[in-house]
């Protein structure tokens, strides 16, 4: 005789109520896990996103080139002589090296004057090329950047940073055609920029007076001094393998020791992003590590419970199967209760870290950083699965010691 058939998973949730503790401390293992799991993942991306836009707008395969003291005597030269990068040393790398896509020198000199009618202050002036634009991308809030007729006429003009715009000119005003003071000479304003990543080579572009190159040598007498080349590479090209052929060539021009390791400071961006690259990837691991570690806490936890509720409804097991019950239904019975607990906790815990990164991401909008603490929606899509699967996980073991209950052996337990 088959037993009274009855919808299973009302049944389900009538077996699951009925056990409320059990069921809610199995629970909460499931929910922490997913939770945790979402919220680190969720919020790794955040981070990656607030890391990353600090390096928007700047070449990836760049480095820059600085000098520095010697370390090593050569060819007559003592040991810590003073050099410096100058103009022709552009060229030779220029017609010496094809994989050089820009190649542009730079000057800085920190503690400029900068002065406007009553309002004065003390930044950075760069004296720079229009290429230097490929370096660090700029944001042109009015006006325009420094371009090759500037370079050609050695004009005075100059564009200005966001920070000094705000302390110079009143806010909402239109600096361009206005005249400013730098170290005593002065520049009209051609464009108010900033630089559109938070990476600072020659000084922060919010604080800097940018002047045409070859105006900035002349007004300070630099004569042909360069004080940084930069460089970025053509694509599929990594600096690494060009920064050999760059430093052998700029040390046989200026007569530094092959072997001298300080003379020529190579500031290598490439190294530098890809070790940003394998960080996150290291972070990213980890997340999953432990998210997935407390997931499986939790799965084990709704194993164990699952595995004392047959022990105790053993004797009920027992009837049902002495009355007609299948060996195929027990084990959908008890595979139905463990994916049921485990999807209810699983999806809570989902909604909650959602609710969490939501609150998170507005509270950092609020401050004017535009970022997405979230999860995609095909993860989503993913742990639900996942839930799904370790639900079915979780009650197999139960599962098949509830089949293997004979009723004999039921009745003699009770």
């Amino acid at each position: 005789m088959r037993i009274i058939d009855i919808d299973r998973w009302e049944e389900v949730l009538v077996t699951i109520t009925r056990n409320k503790t059990r069921s809610l401390l199995t629970a909460f293992g499931i929910f922490w896990g997913i939770f945790m799991l979402v919220a680190l993942i969720g919020g790794g991306n955040g981070m990656q996103q607030m890391m990353s836009s600090n390096f928007a707008g700047f070449a990836t395969n760049s480095c820059f080139l600085i000098s520095q003291q010697t370390s090593e005597p050569y060819k007559g030269f003592r040991k810590g002589r003073t050099w410096n990068l100058e103009n022709h040393d552009v060229e030779i790398l220029r017609n010496n090296i094809s994989n050089i896509e820009h190649i542009t020198p730079c000057l800085s000199r920190w503690g400029a004057s900068v002065v406007r009618g009553e309002e004065k202050g003390s930044f950075v002036a760069r004296g720079a090329y229009p290429e230097y634009d490929y370096i660090e991308q700029q944001s042109m809030r009015f006006g325009r950047f420094i371009n090759d007729v500037d370079i050609r006429e050695q004009r005075k003009v100059c564009t200005i940073g966001t920070r000094i715009y705000q302390t110079l000119f009143k806010k909402g005003q239109n600096p361009c055609g206005e005249f400013i003071r730098v170290d005593g000479i002065y520049y009209q304003v051609v464009g108010v920029c900033s630089g559109v990543s938070n990476i600072n080579i020659g000084g922060s572009s919010e604080e800097t007076v940018t002047i045409p190159f070859t105006t900035m040598q002349q007004a300070y007498n630099y004569g042909k001094e360069v004080h940084i080349i930069c460089i970025t590479a053509k694509e599929g090209t990594l600096i690494s393998t060009m920064e050999p052929d760059i430093q052998k060539l700029i040390k046989s021009n200026h007569l530094i020791s092959p072997t001298d390791p300080q003379a020529l400071m190579v500031l290598n961006m490439e190294e530098m992003f890809k070790m940003m690259d394998n960080l996150f990837a290291g972070i990213r691991i980890l997340i999953w590590l432990v998210g997935l570690g407390t997931l499986l806490a939790g799965a084990i936890g709704v194993s164990n419970i699952m595995m004392v509720t047959v022990r105790e409804r053993t004797g009920e097991i027992g009837i049902r199967r002495a009355i007609g019950a299948r060996p195929k239904e027990i084990m959908q019975q008890i595979l139905s209760e463990s994916m049921v607990l485990t999807s209810i906790a699983g999806l809570t815990g989902i909604s909650f870290a959602v609710l969490v990164l939501q609150v998170a991401e507005v509270g950092i909008r609020a401050g004017g950083t535009d970022v997405h603490f979230q999860v995609s929606f095909w993860m989503a899509i993913g742990m639900t699965l996942l839930l799904l699967s370790l639900g079915m996980l979780a009650g197999l073991a139960p599962a098949y010691r509830a089949m293997s209950i004979k009723p004999i052996e039921a009745i003699r337990d009770e």
